[in-house]
Formats: structure tokens, sequence, C-alpha cells
């Protein structure tokens, strides 16, 4: 009990253990793996209405929603946006363990797209109430223990179906019990002062003044004034003032651009993929004639993306110089292991591409991360994320609509497999000239400063020196994933 009150009147362990313990059962969910045999199998949806008309709801949902959470997050600051998140996941098991209509399954899909956007304010909740000198160490407590979350969740339930030979309704049910657990944690987690944009006047002392006023039998309403709340119109306009400087600042360098456009393009072409992977795996090997190892291969891609990302951090590259060639390179990887994925019938060979391509997101998005992140302020850092995320929500959803849905192309899952193939080579093309062109621009200058005798300093002087290149630093932690559930 004393080391209880003891945590709890820490600064920063407390929230950093409550936040890490939720994101673990937030993240812990075994039946995710197994959505596409459970909806085309126990629940008896076609192939076809599952990928041209439920996922692509999915898509168009998260994408209204996102911008008027990005702002009521830090309005409300963070900890009312967690407690929706929590409740949403458990109706989210509810509806998948009972419901059996076409709509209420519709609606899933937009009480899904509610779970997804909350997670900025779960990234951006932990640096709202510890102090600066401990955001490292807690962000890497709070991925790592949203990462054994989510592979314990995929291990358990491969465990379940394979060796419990365990319905996939039950397994549903036993994720609904996980996420009411999450749910119970976010309760607990204390209520920050302020947001990053939108923060509470100063509060004035009126202690003395109180005092005189008591004793000439008057009353005053400084006190009310000096504790106004955050939300007046005069605190918000400041608040859209400093997010607007926040803005010019983080698309101020030409660098910084190149980074995000990659970031955006390459999430909406992971997400779709992500996404609609159970369907490629269910068309190689229908989940009614086969065993599913679904849960096994998101646990051994989950390990394998942290792996890939973690080696950030010890490689050893002028980013400013070969980040975009190696943007282009890892890309053009992603789009042959995309194309194997749709023109392979071996399901392992799918399964491997699919752990390939997921490594190769999962290293470059936490490149992209870091590279922003150590040039950036926190607030800045935390626009960038909502904004990048919001352009490459807004590519998905154009893909989603041209590809996927019904009232366009509506493809089948194999050729919706190769285009994103196509999708993520064109990335690679655009980044691979661009690489080689700053590559080569590069060295032509090393070059005229070696013939000319100039030293080092004075080049390093003219053209600027990143800070990134100066040696392995940790990356950030918070890389997100989307998923259809």
């Amino acid at each position: 009990m004393n080391f209880w009150k003891k945590m709890k009147r820490s600064d920063w362990v407390f929230p950093t253990v409550l936040l890490s313990l939720y994101g673990f059962f937030a993240n812990c969910r075994p039946a995710e793996p197994f959505l596409t045999p459970y909806l085309v199998g126990p629940k008896n949806i076609s192939v076809e209405v599952v990928t041209n008309y439920l996922f692509p709801i999915w898509t168009y949902s998260y994408l209204a929603v996102l911008c008027p959470v990005f702002l009521l997050t830090d309005l409300l600051r963070y900890k009312p946006l967690i407690v929706t998140q929590g409740l949403f996941l458990v109706t989210n098991y509810i509806l998948l363990c009972f419901a059996t209509s076409l709509i209420a399954l519709t609606y899933l899909q937009f009480n899904f797209a509610m779970v997804t956007s909350t997670e900025v304010a779960y990234f951006s909740y932990i640096y709202s109430v510890i102090p600066p000198e401990c955001y490292q160490r807690a962000t890497g407590y709070v991925r790592s223990a949203m990462l054994t979350g989510y592979t314990f969740g995929a291990t358990l339930g491969q465990l379940l179906i394979s060796f419990a030979d365990t319905s996939y309704f039950h397994v549903n049910t036993i994720t609904l019990g996980i996420m009411s657990v999450a749910f119970c944690i976010s309760l607990g987690l204390p209520m920050p002062q302020q947001g990053m944009f939108f923060k509470k006047k100063v509060e004035v002392s009126t202690g003395p003044l109180n005092e005189v006023t008591d004793a000439l039998g008057g009353e005053t309403d400084l006190g009310k004034q000096a504790t106004g709340t955050f939300c007046d119109w005069g605190n918000i306009r400041t608040s859209g003032n400093q997010m607007w400087e926040s803005l010019k600042e983080s698309y101020s360098s030409r660098r910084l651009v190149l980074w995000s456009l990659w970031w955006a393009l390459a999430t909406a072409g992971y997400g779709q993929v992500f996404n609609y992977v159970q369907l490629m795996w269910d068309h190689i090997e229908p989940s009614s004639t086969s065993s599913v190892y679904n849960g096994g291969v998101e646990a051994v891609c989950a390990l394998v993306g942290a792996a890939a990302a973690f080696s950030v951090g010890y490689i050893r590259v002028q980013w400013g110089v070969w980040g975009e060639l190696l943007l282009g390179v890892f890309s053009a990887v992603g789009a042959g292991c995309v194309f194997l994925m749709g023109l392979t019938n071996n399901i392992w060979l799918c399964y491997a591409g699919y752990a390939i391509f997921k490594a190769s997101y999962m290293f470059l998005i936490t490149v992209t991360m870091f590279q922003i992140a150590v040039n950036l302020s926190m607030e800045c850092y935390a626009l960038t994320f909502g904004i990048n995320t919001f352009v490459a929500l807004t590519l998905q959803t154009i893909l989603t609509v041209v590809v996927v849905d019904n009232s366009a192309l509506g493809l089948d899952i194999v050729t919706q497999f190769l285009v994103y193939g196509g999708y993520y080579s064109t990335i690679s093309v655009l980044f691979l000239l661009q690489g080689l062109y700053t590559v080569c621009k590069h060295l032509r200058k090393s070059a005229e400063e070696t013939n000319t005798d100039r030293p080092s300093s004075a080049l390093e002087d003219k053209y600027g020196s990143d800070r990134q290149d100066l040696g392995p630093q940790s990356p950030p932690q918070n890389i997100t994933e989307q998923s259809a559930f």
C-alpha cells in the first residue's frame, strides 16, 4: 500500500504505469487477426460485401472524425478521449459478438473509426503529465507495452484457435473481457492540467485581496477572472495562432516536407495492405477449409517490425544525404512484397512477403518520425503527426473509393494488391530520383570543396548540418498502426 501511494505521488511513474497498462490491454486483441474468417464464416457475410462495402466504411468514417477528434483531444486534455477510446473498444466487441444484421455491422465500422481516431490522445497524453526529461523513458515504456500487448494478443488468439479448438465467437468474448479491463484502467488515469495548445490562464494568488474584500464586506470577481477556463474565445484565438506558428515551423524545411510526403504516401498504401491482407490470405487458403495462422503471422510480424524499428538507433547514416535514396530503395522492397502477395498462390510465400513488407515500413516510418522529431519542438511534432496522418488518410480514402468501393471499380482482392504494388512502385521511383539528385548534388559540392581547398567546416556553415547526422540516437517510439479492427 505504501509503495502504491509513493508511486502515485511520483511526477511521472504513476501515469506512465497506468498508460502502459492501458496500452497493453487495449492492444491485446486475440480476435483481431481472425476478423475476416469470423465475418465470412459464423457471421455469414460474403467476401464481396466485406471487401467492397464494410471495410470502406471504416476508412470514410475515420477520415470524417479525425479532425474533430484531433482538436478535441487537446481542448479536453486527453483523458476524456482515452476513456472514450476504451468505451468504444468495449462496444466494438459487443457488436462483434452479438450483432447479426448488416446495419449493425455497418455501424461497427464507424465505431472502430472512433477507436483509431482517438489514438492521437493516447500518444500525446504522456507528454502533458510528465516532465520533459522523462519523455524518452516514458515513451519507450508506453510503446513497449503496446507492442507486448499486440504480440501477446495475436499469440493467444492463435493458441486458442489452433490448440484449444476455441470458436471465433468465444475468442471475441475473451477479447471483450480484455477490453473491459482496459476501459476500467483508463478511468484511473490522472487528468492533465492543460493541453499543449489550449492552456489554462495563469492563476493569480488572490488570498490577501480576498481577506481585504471580506473585511470590507465586499466581493470581487478577480479570483474568478484569474482562474478562468482554458476554452474562452480569447484563449482559443491565442491557441489557434500558436498552432499556425507551429504549422509554419513544421513545414518550413524542404527536407521535412519530403519526409512528411513519404510518411503520408507510404502510410496510405500500408493502411490498405494491412486492412485487406486477411482477405488475401482467405482467398489463397479459405478459412472454411484450411487451418488459419493469422495470429501467429501477426505476432511474428510485430516482433520483426519492432526489431527493424529498434535497429534505427544503431545505424550511422548521413540521413540528410542518403535518407531519400533509402526511402526509395526500401519502398521498392515493399512494392516487390506487395506484388508477391498478389501473384502467389502459396500461403507461406504470402505470409513471408507480408512480414518483409511490414518490417520495411516499420523501419522507414521510424526513420521518418525520427528525422521530424529531432528538428521540431514537441508541439510542432504533435501537430505534424496529426496533419501527416490526415493527409495519409485522405489518400487512403481516395484509394478506397477508386479501387475498392463498388460505386467505382470494386476490384477483386488480387487486382487490388496489384494496384497497391504499382502504387508503392510509384513512390519508390519518385524518391529514388530525388535521392539520386540529392546524393549527386552532395558529391559535386564535396568535390568543389576539395578542389578549392575550403575547410569542411566552411562547407557545413554554408549548406547546413543536421543534428541527426552526428551519430545514432534513440528513435521515437510512437509508431502507429491502422487496422480495420
